[in-house]
């Protein structure tokens, strides 16, 4: 299962001022700006599917019909994690339990991340049969604020806005050119196996 976003980020990882720098543009604060504020988030959202990660904190939920078998692991995508808030599961009779926080053990470092029993614990019976029976909710991002976001993948994010801001229509009379310097910004960054 892919996890679902469930809230939004408080910040964005580029500012309308940068991009304006970017572009050399001045504010003008109309529909210009606004324009350009509007091809802010289409980036982020561009680049977090490409890398498959999560720029910015971000509160995202995982559900699954039940733990994995043999204490295996919970893959936790759109890294990097940060916390787990909770891990909530349907027991045997239906009633939803939440597990108790040292019952697991969150592996920040892999890629993706995981979640794994502790040391001498099993992950619980769920409901036989039951839809999303267990619920992972987590933060997953590179940290709070845009100074957190690595900075090739900020100037991946400029340039991005910059190319949808002066391309504001597809020709097929154009040719695409493949910038292999500006796709390399974000290769040391990209979760191939999900």
């Amino acid at each position: 299962m892919f996890p679902r976003r469930t809230g939004a980020p408080a910040a964005l990882p580029i500012t309308l001022q940068e991009c304006l720098t970017h572009l050399r543009a001045d504010a003008d604060g109309g529909a210009n700006d606004l324009y350009i504020n509007s091809l802010i988030p289409v980036a982020v959202a561009a680049c977090e599917e490409r890398i498959n990660r999560t720029l910015i904190s971000t509160a995202w939920r995982l559900q699954l019909d039940a733990f994995p078998a043999g204490g295996g692991e919970i893959a936790l995508r759109m890294g990097p994690v940060m916390s787990v808030q909770s891990v909530t599961y349907k027991d045997a009779a239906g009633v939803v339990q939440t597990l108790d926080p040292s019952a697991y053990v969150l592996d920040g470092d892999s890629v993706p991340a995981r979640l794994v029993p502790a040391v001498g614990t099993a992950w619980p019976a769920t409901q036989d049969g039951a839809i999303n029976a267990v619920t992972v909710t987590y933060t997953a991002g590179f940290g709070a604020t845009a100074a957190a976001v690595p900075a090739p993948i900020r100037h991946w994010l400029l340039l991005a806005v910059a190319e949808m801001y002066e391309t504001r229509s597809a020709s097929a009379e154009r040719p695409v050119v493949r910038n292999e310097f500006v796709d390399h910004l974000l290769a040391p960054y990209r979760v191939w196996e999900l």
